[in-house]
């Protein structure tokens, strides 16, 4: 069903391959171009909200955690880094930016923790991809799965750690998204199987 140590293609070394016999120039140019398009998707996933229960959704981790089992390990590491560099700097790319602030002072507040927690789910799902887990919709789910938790670990702690555990930090920072996050979920694991069943025939 799927391995841990063979590396298979991911979605966008099958769709746009480096092409053997690539010049280094080349090969460096498509990275700094899937580079550029991912973190402007994250970018446009934190500013855009849909309606739902119990509060407003984006899309950001769905992207975030879509982009690391399209890219792969490295190339979602380095776009999320280079997204994350972007906010550092001031740039307003981050949600609710440059209302509730920006650059190093917004990563210190409360979603700082959530905020980190994209580098790590992003390589961890990139790096399951490629051991075929987004070929099915069941490890897509898990790998999905693991990703959430990845972001939702290191945003609790510091959530705990800035505000004190006395307070409802769970009421605070999971229990309202984890039904939106479930949809996302639910979204990812129809999706990549079936581009993947779209694709094969025509890269065989």
């Amino acid at each position: 069903m799927f391995s841990l140590t063979v590396t298979k293609p991911t979605l966008t070394t099958t769709l746009w391959p480096a092409g053997q016999g690539a010049s280094l120039g080349t090969r460096t140019l498509r990275q700094i171009l899937l580079v550029l398009i991912g973190s402007a998707a994250i970018w446009l996933s934190a500013k855009i909200q849909v309606p739902f229960y119990p509060v407003p959704m984006t899309m950001q981790t769905f992207v975030i955690l879509g982009l690391g089992m399209a890219y792969g390990w490295r190339l979602a590491g380095l776009t999320v880094l280079f997204y994350l560099a972007q906010g550092a700097l001031g740039l307003p790319v981050f949600a609710g930016t440059p209302e509730k602030g920006v650059g190093l002072a917004y990563l210190m507040g409360g979603t700082g923790g959530y905020l980190l927690g994209y580098l790590p789910a992003a390589v961890v799902c990139g790096w399951l991809a490629e051991r075929g887990w987004d070929r099915s919709a069941v490890t897509t789910a898990l790998a999905m799965l693991i990703g959430n938790a990845l972001i939702y670990v290191p945003g609790l702690l510091w959530l705990g750690a800035l505000f004190g555990w006395d307070k409802p930090i769970l009421e605070w920072g999971l229990i309202p998204f984890v039904l939106g996050d479930l949809t996302k979920l639910a979204l990812a694991a129809a999706i990549l199987p079936l581009v993947w069943r779209v694709v094969r025939p025509r890269h065989r």
